[in-house]
């Protein structure tokens, strides 16, 4: 039995490929959107986690750095230094591990921003299927 369509003209039948084509096109840049837009969201979220979570650490180490500072130059003066001496130290010693501490937290949440925010793999797959039925259609 004769499908109806076979007596379409080569110009028909390639037209008809070039709007099948853009619009399977259309559907990509619509899935590239939708990735993108998923792939911001997560980003601005990990970002806000980033921002709570200073804001937490300032808070807390603004509370507790006086108490650590002051015990520990209680200590020191306890040992035999003056105290303009020790409470100075003292404050060097506790600045630099909170310093380092604050490093620690924000170089891992970068590195989880860095991870996976501004990729296309669902994007990419379903271009690289497209391509593979494209060059068949064409063979």
């Amino acid at each position: 039995m004769l499908n109806p369509r076979d007596d379409r003209s080569l110009t028909d039948l390639m037209a008809g490929l070039v709007i099948d084509i853009s619009g399977l096109f259309r559907k990509e840049i619509e899935l590239a959107k939708a990735e993108a837009s998923e792939n911001l969201d997560r980003a601005i979220g990990a970002l806000e986690t980033l921002l709570v979570g200073l804001i937490f650490a300032i808070a807390a180490i603004g509370v507790l750095l006086s108490a650590v500072v002051q015990g520990l130059g209680a200590f020191l003066v306890a040992q035999g230094m003056q105290e303009a001496n020790a409470n100075a130290l003292s404050a060097v010693i506790v600045g630099v591990l909170v310093a380092l501490l604050a490093w620690a937290m924000i170089s891992r949440s970068l590195g989880k921003l860095g991870d996976r925010s501004v990729r296309f793999d669902k994007t990419t797959a379903s271009l690289q299927r497209d391509l593979d039925v494209a060059k068949e259609t064409v063979r």
